[in-house]
């Protein structure tokens, strides 16, 4: 058999990681397997010839994609061009949908098989996407069952390979340890998770910390912690501690220690909620947006739910305070019963942590390669 060539592309330092542990599980099949395409320092230490910095691509928001729209196209174009020169057996397009959907669209065409791998939200919200995946994609392989659910009756062919995550984290953290680390005497403990981007803790950052404050007096002895995404989203936060008496110590990174540490957790909607509820970590989960987006986006979204347990659970498992409904009242109210009764919460989390721990790369790549098994 020829040498087997495997293009990727990842967007962001979520698919450096995915990609590094699909390549590692790749490698062990086929020792002499040659990676192109795009990726971080972890896929490049797998040996990935990267054709530029990953950073290039990773541009959140409208705003920002706008302003460096030329480039991103310019460098899509090319990329196109380079992989349909080079021929490889597949090409792995790893989350960066709009990226990434594209460039498999073109490739399939060209005779190239193409995966991708982490489904985009078309369950919840724009999903004439689907027909697009459906031109583009060989094979869809995604990281949580309702969303494989949702492509079967779309007959798109897919794969569940299960959650990375749940593969990491243990089935059950060390609290002790954790506390340990941080330096935290017994007593309740509750981690604040605002979001890592700067609009998402512009809007729940005081939020939180003024629930932390009505949870003073709900929670005897109550200790808070809050990781922060990196030293611009501390200086944010900093900013907003200001004139305030909190028994809060903030953390650089450390999201999975303040997890295992904690009692309870008041998170914002997004992958943070999966890593709590991993933890086994009762949460109310909050989230507020600018009020058009919001109105906007309560009309196309076909979701019941906006968090990840409750989509796993297909109910309502953890509370969802969302807009006017995120007061610091409501949070705290509702955050303060968890702490001595989180059980039917956590109980189902295990359940749903043994679905997810599949072992995702090497499924990911037993995907992937049984899809070249007749090249």
């Amino acid at each position: 058999m020829a040498q087997l060539c495997v293009a990727l592309v990842a967007g962001e330092a979520s698919g450096d990681i995915l990609g590094s542990g699909l390549m590692r599980a790749i490698k062990a099949r086929h020792p002499d397997v040659r990676f192109i395409g795009v990726g971080g320092p972890l896929m490049e230490a797998e040996g990935m010839i990267s054709y530029f910095p990953m950073e290039r691509l990773a541009v959140m928001g409208l705003v920002e994609v706008l302003g460096r729209l030329r480039e991103l196209l310019k460098r899509r174009e090319l990329l196109i061009d380079t992989l349909i020169a080079e021929q490889p057996d597949v090409f792995i397009g790893i989350d960066a949908p709009d990226f990434n959907l594209n460039i498999e669209l073109k490739l399939r065409q060209a005779g190239i098989k193409t995966v991708h791998y982490v489904s985009p939200s078309v369950w919840a919200w724009r999903q004439k996407r689907v027909l697009k995946i459906r031109q583009g994609c060989d094979l869809m392989l995604t990281l949580l069952p309702f969303e494989a659910r949702f492509y079967e009756e779309k007959g798109v062919p897919v794969r569940f390979v299960g959650h990375p995550l749940a593969d990491t984290i243990p089935l059950e953290a060390d609290r002790a340890a954790a506390r340990a680390e941080l330096g935290l005497a017994a007593g309740p403990v509750i981690a604040l998770m605002p979001g890592s981007r700067g609009g998402e803790v512009g809007r729940l950052g005081a939020l939180f910390l003024d629930a932390a404050q009505r949870l003073c007096e709900l929670v005897p002895g109550a200790r808070f912690v809050l990781p922060c995404a990196n030293a611009t989203r501390r200086a944010q936060i900093e900013q907003m501690l200001e004139g305030r008496n909190l028994p809060l110590t903030l953390l650089d990174g450390q999201s999975h220690v303040a997890l295992a540490a904690c009692d309870a957790v008041l998170i914002a909607s997004g992958t943070a909620t999966l890593e709590a509820m991993l933890y086994k970590r009762p949460m109310v989960v909050a989230y507020r947006l600018a009020p058009l987006t919001y109105w906007i986006l309560k009309r196309m979204v076909k979701s019941p739910y906006v968090s990840l347990p409750n989509l796993l659970a297909q109910r309502m498992l953890v509370p969802e305070l969302l807009q006017d409904a995120a007061t610091s009242e409501a949070l705290a109210q509702t955050l303060a019963p968890l702490l001595a009764n989180g059980a039917q919460q956590t109980d189902s989390f295990d359940q749903i942590h043994r679905t997810l721990r599949r072992d995702a790369s090497n499924q990911a790549a037993d995907a992937v390669l049984a899809l070249l098994k007749d090249r």
